[in-house]
């Protein structure tokens, strides 16, 4: 198959790599400079060259501030049975978006990133394939995912970004309140540097993205939920209620351990 990957990011170059042993891939990039550690695929800046390359699917990597806009820019310049494919871990507006074109699509959320992951032993990670999408294209995901070990869940948009709200947003709701009242430790414990490691990589991820993730419709109660608990933590240590905190640490554990 012709795949073609928009944008020379950690995500792209990672499709790019793995999926250049089976299928001939090209990658569009304006900024020449992120293409010089791509392999194995021909490398465009110009959209002229996508129309010569005629591509059978397209992966759109790009930033997700962009996610759109870049599917704007190569459409003229697709065949008219390009599947239009996206890997963003935000869908708002995506489902209308594609609805609004004359392609099929497929859209996929690999839940994992460079930043923590290790992209060499991938078992124990997860991906999410939309099932309102292409049947070919769910297809061809899903054996992508599958040789590479994930586990995988078909969800709906709409189920999809309610997980993407749990998933995503009370980790990084948690990192960014641990930041907001963190000071330099001389002797940090081992606790201590972990959830700094975890901040630093958070806090590395492009602004936009986090963002969205923030103001995905559904964050707002789990965020609200993060309050309640500290709330009532808060109360357990002003009243320095020791059944209290047996009983909040025996709930929180049960929720650990399921």
């Amino acid at each position: 198959m012709k795949i073609l990957v928009l944008g020379a990011g950690k995500m792209g170059s990672f499709f790019l790599d793995l999926l250049s042993f089976e299928h001939e891939m090209a990658v569009y990039e304006k900024d020449p400079k992120r293409m010089r550690f791509t392999y194995n695929c021909q490398r465009f800046t110009q959209l002229e060259e996508i129309r010569q390359f005629a591509p059978e699917l397209v992966i759109n990597a790009v930033t997700v501030k962009f996610t759109i806009p870049a599917f704007e820019e190569v459409l003229p310049y697709l065949p008219a049975d390009c599947i239009l494919s996206d890997i963003s871990s935000v869908k708002t507006g995506l489902k209308a978006y594609y609805e609004t074109t004359s392609h099929r699509y497929v859209s996929t959320h690999p839940m994992f990133g460079p930043t923590f992951a290790n992209l060499n032993q991938l078992s124990e990670e997860n991906a999410i394939i939309i099932n309102e999408g292409d049947y070919m294209g769910r297809i061809f995901f899903k054996d992508v995912y599958g040789k590479l070990g994930l586990n995988i869940y078909e969800y709906s948009f709409e189920e999809h970004d309610r997980t993407v709200a749990y998933s995503l947003s009370i980790p990084f709701v948690s990192t960014f309140v641990f930041a907001a009242v963190m000071k330099h430790q001389d002797a940090p414990g081992t606790t201590f540097k972990r959830h700094m490691r975890i901040a630093k990589g958070v806090l590395s991820e492009d602004d936009y993205l986090l963002q969205e993730i923030l103001f995905n419709p559904y964050t707002h109660d789990q965020v609200a939920q993060i309050r309640s608990e500290l709330k009532e933590l808060l109360e357990i240590i002003d009243h320095k209620d020791a059944e209290g905190i047996k009983l909040y640490l025996t709930k929180i554990r049960k929720n650990v351990r399921e």
